[in-house]
C-alpha cells in the first residue's frame, strides 16, 4: 500500500490533491496535515512513501519541515508543491533534500509524472531547475543576499516583510521575543537590510512574499 502525506494549510487544496492522487493510485492511503506541527507528528507516527509539502505552513515554514523530515525519515521522499516559482525556493529545497519541486500552477499530468518518478526512487526536475542547480554547484552562497540565510532566518524575514512585529512573530513561531530579535539582527548583518520597510521592499522585489 502506498502511503502519501499531504501537508498544506488549505483544506480545499489537500482534498483536491487527495482526489487526484486517489484516482491514479488505487489503494493508496492518505494523511493530511494543516500545520508544520501536524506534519512532523504524522511523520514520527508512521512511515510514508511520499510527503507532498507546501512552503507556507502555520507555525514553521515548509523548508524547516523539509529539513526535519530528511532527518526524521531520511527514506521518505519529499515533493515540494507550492505557489512560489522555482527561482524563489527550488534550489534551496533541493539542497535540503527535496526530490521534486513543482508550483501549484503545474498541470495535473506533470504532478502525476513527478509523483510516479519520486515513488520509484528518482528525482523530478524541470529543465530550468536542472540548469539552476548546475549553476549553483560549488557556490557557497548565492546571487542574492537572502540565499545565505538559514531557513529560520528566511522565515523571520518573510514574516517581517508581511508587516508582523517581533511580538507577533514570536507568538506565531513559539519563540521568545529576544530570540526573534536575535534572528532580526542576523538578517540585518547578512543582508544589510536594517528596517522593516527595507525588508518588505526586498522581499517583494525577490518574490519572497505574495
Amino acid at each position: 500500500m502506498t502511503r502519501i502525506l499531504i501537508a498544506d494549510d488549505h483544506q480545499i487544496v489537500r482534498h483536491g490533491l487527495r482526489d487526484i492522487l486517489a484516482s491514479h493510485f488505487p489503494g493508496a492511503a492518505f494523511g493530511e496535515a494543516a500545520t508544520a506541527a501536524e506534519a512532523i507528528n504524522l511523520l514520527m507516527e508512521r512511515d510514508w512513501d511520499l510527503l507532498l509539502l507546501d512552503i507556507n505552513l502555520p507555525g514553521r515554514s515548509g523548508l524547516e519541515v523539509l529539513e526535519d523530515a530528511r532527518r526524521l525519515r531520511p527514506h521518505t521522499p519529499v515533493l515540494v508543491l507550492t505557489s512560489y516559482p522555482e527561482e524563489q525556493f527550488a534550489v534551496r529545497a533541493f539542497k535540503l533534500g527535496a526530490a521534486a519541486y513543482l508550483t501549484k500552477q503545474s498541470a495535473t499530468d506533470e504532478l502525476l509524472s513527478a509523483v510516479r518518478r519520486v515513488l520509484e526512487g528518482g528525482k523530478y526536475l524541470t529543465l530550468s531547475l536542472a540548469e539552476r542547480l548546475a549553476n549553483s554547484l560549488g557556490t557557497p552562497g548565492g546571487d542574492t543576499p537572502h540565499e545565505v540565510l538559514s531557513n529560520r532566518e528566511l522565515h523571520v524575514l518573510r514574516l517581517t516583510a508581511l508587516g508582523k512585529s517581533v511580538k507577533e512573530i514570536a507568538a506565531e513561531l513559539g519563540l521568545s521575543e529576544k530570540t526573534v530579535a536575535t534572528y532580526r539582527a542576523r538578517i540585518s548583518e547578512k543582508t544589510g537590510l536594517k528596517t522593516s520597510v527595507e525588508i518588505a521592499r526586498y522581499a517583494l522585489k525577490h518574490g519572497l512574499v505574495d
